[in-house]
């Protein structure tokens, strides 16, 4: 198992430089970027703008440059360049390290990552890690909850439809979950604030944030609930799609198990439906479910949030890469992809293992040779 371990970790390094060289790319040939956005700023308000951007010399350079001038090279590759020094051009784009090609910026930025460097934000003024910890406990709480109710109803659900295979319960639980999947989360996530949160019924939760503003003069149970008050309707509107998948992956598993030679003998012996339900079925029929648990966490943690973030005002991973996109804040951007595949690749290689916590029968070792 350690060899087949050492072999996983190697495997991650060209994987993840792989995923960072394609979305590198992508990035390369999007319209816009930071030095077109900073100067789309500088249309009307020159000085403010190049006051952000720092440098009394180049507040120089964009006042002298709007006096105009016929455009050059330098500002022909920009937007929003017209009429602007070509020497102010230059300074916005080694500010932002476009002065050098785009492989040596991408093995810089990859060394850099490599010793967990993630630099600065272009137009936040803060280290890129310092921003990812102060969103992520929003993502976390979200992605925690709605993993563990997921599971905690679609299992013994899967299990109870795979009992009962082909009943009425069978039919219409089908029905039910089939139309929460169609339901988008964001569509829920309105309903309830409709029905629950001061719409037009019931007032009973709150509209926006994981805490109140008296938060921290609460006592210890009552921050609890009142955390807990807050995140009740973000993770329903998230759990809503994620039952379908793991319900009907559990019946079939079980269903596929329950068919199988062992469990005829096991009732043949005389045992109890039960006991050949939960002591022989179910280890290997949870192992897919079980070892798919660490990717789904982290599908559901850094996926599909960014709607519910904005509608619960909730200042999480979601929007602040939503807004690292829109504003081309290009260190927030490869950093988090960075990081996150690097967390995904890990918890694929956890789920491997998990395999064999459940069941230590497998061998990865023995597979591949």
């Amino acid at each position: 198992m350690t060899a087949y371990i050492v072999r996983r970790l190697l495997l991650i390094i060209p994987t993840l430089f792989g995923i960072m060289v394609i979305n590198f790319a992508i990035v390369q040939f999007a319209p816009g970027g930071p030095v077109e956005r900073v100067l789309a700023e500088l249309q009307g308000t020159a000085v403010d703008a190049t006051a952000r951007i720092g440098g009394g010399g180049g507040g120089d350079s964009a006042s002298g440059g709007q006096a105009g001038g016929p455009a050059t090279g330098a500002e022909s590759k920009y937007r929003g360049a017209q009429g602007l020094d070509p020497a102010f051009i230059k300074d916005l784009e080694k500010q932002f390290g476009f002065d050098k090609p785009a492989h040596e910026r991408f093995l810089q930025m990859m060394w850099s990552y490599a010793r967990f460097d993630f630099g600065q934000s272009y137009f936040r003024d803060r280290d890129v890690v310092d921003l990812v910890l102060e969103k992520m406990p929003v993502s976390i709480s979200l992605g925690v909850w709605t993993t563990l109710i997921i599971y905690l109803i679609s299992i013994p659900l899967g299990i109870r439809k795979a009992v009962r295979d082909g009943s009425r319960f069978d039919v219409w639980t089908s029905s039910v979950i089939s139309i929460g999947n169609a339901i988008p989360a964001f569509l829920f996530a309105v309903l309830l604030i409709v029905l629950f949160a001061g719409g037009s019924y019931f007032n009973w939760f709150p509209l926006r944030g994981l805490t109140s503003e008296n938060w921290s003069e609460l006592s210890l149970a009552g921050k609890v609930l009142d955390y807990l008050w807050h995140i009740v309707l973000p993770v329903l509107s998230l759990s809503i799609g994620g039952f379908a998948a793991l319900t009907m992956l559990t019946k079939n598993s079980f269903l596929d198990q329950i068919g199988q030679q062992y469990v005829q003998t096991a009732r043949a012996k005389g045992l109890s439906e039960r006991r050949v339900l939960y002591g022989h079925v179910f280890r290997n029929a949870m192992l897919i479910v079980i070892a798919g648990f660490p990717s789904a966490f982290v599908g559901i943690l850094f996926t599909g949030s960014l709607l519910i973030e904005i509608i619960f005002s909730l200042d999480g991973l979601g929007l602040l890469g939503f807004e690292a996109a829109i504003n081309r804040d290009y260190p927030v951007i490869f950093a988090t992809v960075y990081f996150f595949t690097l967390l995904g690749l890990v918890m694929n290689l956890i789920g491997d293992l998990t395999y064999v916590l459940v069941d230590p029968r497998i061998d990865f070792e023995a597979r591949d040779a």
